[in-house]
């Protein structure tokens, strides 16, 4: 039975990094889409909705009715409709394409999120288990987002001129590796019974109705929301600034916004450790703390840098490698509000709070995005990155709170 749990446990891990390639190329499909198809600033801030709230509505309505269908055939439903979109990429290249791929990953990343987190429960014995696992998925989902951008980025350098299709052959590579997956997944098996209830489908969507009554959720939602609004805010919009902030090239603008992912992927599994030893609420409130001066000291540094002599990410200045170390700080807080909120509702009902973890999340991400875009268009770089210290400071009170109610009995 390991080689199973090993091989599920596989499979949900390449899932959730074709995903992480696809969700976070958004801040290279805005750039591309301004320069391949000559879209404006101002339509492009929409690009993120067209991922996030089809997350949202699909995580809301599946939610309940998932277990019913199986968590393992969920990821595979998923990854069969991010396989085609892909292959209608470079077949239609067009700017509505890009925003039915995004609406399709969309929809397949409600499906296959509500998997692999309710998954984690039947994974694992305890908390403390529940925890790493979390950690090591959510690792690997940044280590994706870190190779996206260069995956993009190597496309995006054939191209002979800004309207070359050539970078759309990307999406042909994508297609392929959701294929192997789904033939991994086909060959594994999962005991899914724990997550069964008796419940009908009605009732285990009033269910998720209950989860929103008990003040722990309620305090979560506030802070994934909040926490990923700052998180896409930054990761989305950090190639255009890289682009006319520190005046690179889209290559280069891509690639080095791709240390975001890379310090974040560090932080995340440096976290599993670090939470053996240290309270995770005061870990969470240290990185808060850091992130914010980080912020207070770059942003200031990055208005005073002139262009390169030369392209390319070896002559970019130091400012472009340091405001990415945001992610190291920022990493922890997801994975472990999380693991928190799952690790204290029996199994039955995780499946149900994945979908309103996934539904805020969903909900913050296309915020954060919209409103730094909108800003960035109107005010410029420095004044929407500055903008994040807002839900930085609103996240420093929720984070107490939630400790707080984790603390106390639930009953539902």
């Amino acid at each position: 039975m390991k080689h199973h749990r090993a091989r599920m446990i596989l499979g949900m891990i390449l899932a959730y990094m074709i995903f992480a390639m696809l969700l976070n190329s958004v801040g290279t499909l805005i750039l591309q889409s301004q320069v391949a198809f000559g879209a404006s600033k101002q339509a492009t801030s929409v690009l993120d909705a067209f991922k996030d709230l089809p997350i949202a509505l699909v995580s809301f309505l599946v939610a309940s009715w998932l277990p019913r269908l199986g968590y393992r055939r969920g990821m595979i439903l998923g990854l069969a409709l991010v396989a085609v979109a892909s292959a209608a990429m470079p077949l239609l290249d067009a700017y509505w394409m890009v925003k039915v791929m995004l609406a399709t990953t969309g929809v397949a990343f409600a499906l296959v999120k509500v998997a692999v987190y309710s998954s984690i429960g039947l994974l694992t014995a305890d908390r403390a288990a529940h925890a790493s696992l979390t950690n090591v998925v959510e690792g690997c989902f940044m280590v994706g987002v870190l190779i996206g951008p260069w995956l993009f980025g190597a496309f995006i350098d054939l191209q002979q001129s800004p309207q070359d299709p050539i970078w759309l052959s990307v999406y042909w590579l994508l297609a392929a590796l959701s294929v192997a997956v789904i033939v991994l997944l086909s060959m594994s098996t999962l005991d899914e019974s724990g997550a069964r209830d008796s419940h009908g489908v009605g009732q285990s969507f009033l269910d998720m109705f209950k989860l929103l009554s008990l003040p722990l959720v309620l305090v979560f939602i506030v802070s994934a929301f909040v926490y990923v609004l700052i998180e896409q805010g930054i990761n989305t919009w950090l190639p255009t600034f890289n682009k006319e902030i520190l005046h690179l090239s889209t290559v280069t603008s891509v690639q080095l916004a791709s240390l975001f992912a890379a310090t974040t992927a560090l932080g995340r599994l440096g976290a599993g450790v670090l939470l053996r030893f240290v309270p995770w609420h005061w870990l969470l409130i240290l990185c808060l703390l850091a992130t914010a001066a980080l912020i207070i000291v770059v942003l200031p540094w990055a208005a005073q840098t002139v262009p390169p002599a030369r392209d390319g990410w070896q002559h970019a200045p130091p400012v472009a490698y340091v405001l990415p170390l945001t992610g190291l700080f920022m990493a922890p807080i997801y994975p472990a509000i999380n693991s928190v909120v799952l690790s204290a509702l029996p199994k039955p009902r995780q499946a149900a709070m994945t979908g309103l973890i996934v539904v805020f999340s969903a909900l913050g991400g296309t915020t954060g995005s919209f409103i730094t875009g909108q800003v960035f268009a109107r005010f410029g770089g420095q004044t929407a990155f500055y903008l994040s210290l807002l839900p930085i400071a609103l996240l420093l009170l929720t984070i107490p709170l939630l400790r707080r109610q984790s603390l106390r009995p639930i009953a539902i």
